[in-house]
């Protein structure tokens, strides 16, 4: 049995993961590209990406995001929460030292931070709805 509880399911994704977005593009299909996120257990997923990125651009309120987090060796596991964006925000200068310190430790990420201007970063929560996980060291 490969499958995950909820509280599974959660926790995997509260770890520090890279993660890959999903949005859907009209003009060419989806966009999928890797992305800093954190999450909570039963809260919502937040993530920072620039106002003019191809990111920035396909987010809108209601609309519905993807996102994925794996491991990268074997035995792999991972979850896949799907669900509609809540809000977007002009990202505070707390979220972005926060997430940096989150993938990059306290010291680079103090260094990312510094070199990093928020002017230009929005902040993003989307709502988990559907979940899909795997954990193949359940095999």
């Amino acid at each position: 049995m490969t499958k995950m509880t909820t509280d599974e399911k959660q926790a995997f994704l509260a770890g520090l993961h890279v993660g890959v977005v999903g949005l859907n593009d009209p003009e060419s299909g989806p966009l999928t590209v890797p992305i800093w996120y954190d999450y909570e257990p039963g809260s919502t997923v937040w993530m920072i990406t620039g106002k003019t990125s191809m990111k920035g651009k396909l987010l809108g309120v209601g609309n519905r995001v993807s996102l994925v987090a794996q491991t990268e060796t074997a035995p792999y596991q991972y979850v896949s929460v799907e669900g509609p964006v809540l809000s977007i925000e002009q990202t505070t200068t707390e979220e972005l030292l926060a997430m940096a310190t989150r993938y990059l430790g306290e010291e680079q990420g103090k260094a990312y931070y510094e070199a990093s201007g928020v002017e230009n970063q929005i902040t993003i929560r989307i709502q988990p709805q559907r979940w899909l996980a795997v954990d193949y060291s359940r095999r």
